[in-house]
């Protein structure tokens, strides 16, 4: 049972960090290079699709990892267990405390309501979330280690 909650903790978190890794490099750069009420729009829209979906992913594998820690407790890797459910609630507590601001308002901007400074408030969304990526990919990285 053990090994299956292994398997399933990091496989949603693996998934997880290539969603976000794809957002900073892949669909961002996309999304600023189309013209500027597109491209705004689009961050818009995927502020409200994954803002609905990751903080349940986040806090799931949260959760996922507590539990496997818990359950492997005298099992080898379980300090990489542990360091990496650290590395995820840092994550969360960044999301809450840097991100989500950001995306909140991002959401429900439109061409006709948004701050004129929009642009410089997505760089400062995307640098935060580099950083978010950066820890999350560090997460992923001691699970895979506890696995071997």
């Amino acid at each position: 049972m053990l090994n299956a909650l292994e398997v399933v903790t990091t496989v949603v978190i693996g998934v997880m960090v290539g969603v976000e890794f794809s957002v900073a490099f892949v669909m961002n750069p996309i999304l600023n290079a189309l013209p500027e009420d597109s491209g705004q729009l689009g961050h818009a829209h995927g502020g409200r699709m994954l803002g609905a979906v990751m903080p349940v992913w986040y806090i799931g594998s949260l959760v996922l990892v507590v539990v496997w820690a818990i359950a492997g407790w005298h099992h080898h890797g379980t300090g990489l267990v542990v360091t990496a459910g650290a590395l995820l609630m840092l994550s969360v507590v960044m999301s809450i405390l840097l991100l989500v601001p950001i995306n909140n308002l991002n959401k429900t901007w439109t061409p006709d309501n948004r701050p004129a400074d929009w642009k410089q408030q997505l760089r400062r969304w995307e640098r935060f979330h580099y950083v978010r990526v950066a820890v999350i990919i560090a997460a992923f990285t001691l699970l895979v280690a506890a696995l071997l």
